[in-house]
């Protein structure tokens, strides 16, 4: 899409000046998630955003590419996009009250289409995709709002499909994991499991189809 009506289908989204959008603000505006209805929707209710570890694949700065924006699906500099199903992530960075958190960093990573990890450890004996950017980060805004277009997290060998989330807020941190909401194979992962029922809803993305692509929104309470 031009850059120029990607703009003008921001400002009539989000009732923004189109020439004060950042890029991040454009994935939601391109109509791909409904930014009215999304920080319309209720705050789940007095449930903080579990915690859940690292994982032994961050990929520390060394690791990364140097493109490391909210758009995981198309590395700079590459022709190609990445492979799978392609998923607008996006939801509200919330305090304990459920106030907005503007300024909060929100890193995602995950494993690609294949099942490998951009981090040197991964030493799977699948080809790596080259398209997929495997780690970004975006800074919520005044309404608490992150976005991220990446692609649908794949099983590997003992995990079900997952995407690890970190946010940094301050001297807050919380990192956690997002699962595929009715995934057969949650039953079975020893992290999900742990979590109570309502730990579960609140960290479970449940898949649209939208425009251009898979959907899902996520809040995250500090």
């Amino acid at each position: 899409m031009p850059r120029g009506t990607m703009k003008d289908d921001a400002a009539r989204a989000l009732d923004a000046e189109p020439v004060a959008l950042p890029r991040r603000r454009f994935l939601v505006a391109v109509g791909l998630v409904p930014a009215v209805a999304l920080l319309n929707r209720p705050a789940l209710a007095a449930v903080r955003t579990p915690e859940a570890i690292e994982g032994p694949y961050y990929p520390i700065p060394s690791m990364r590419f140097k493109d490391v924006d909210n758009d995981l699906v198309r590395i700079q500099g590459r022709n190609h996009t990445a492979e799978g199903n392609i998923l607008l992530l996006t939801g509200r960075v919330l305090d304990q009250n459920g106030r907005p958190v503007s300024g909060a960093r929100v890193e995602i990573w995950q494993c690609d289409a294949r099942g490998r990890y951009i981090h040197t450890g991964d030493f799977s004996f699948k080809r790596r995709d080259h398209g997929f950017q495997g780690f970004g980060f975006d800074i919520s805004d005044e309404r608490g709002l992150y976005t991220f277009r990446t692609i649908e997290p794949v099983a590997y060998p003992g995990r079900t499909p997952h995407i690890h989330v970190r946010v940094i807020h301050g001297e807050q941190m919380l990192t956690t994991q997002f699962y595929v909401a009715g995934h057969p194979e949650n039953g079975r992962d020893r992290i999900f499991r742990r979590l109570n029922p309502a730990e579960q809803k609140a960290v479970s993305m449940t898949l649209r189809k939208g425009r251009r692509s898979l959907e899902t929104a996520v809040d995250i309470r500090l």
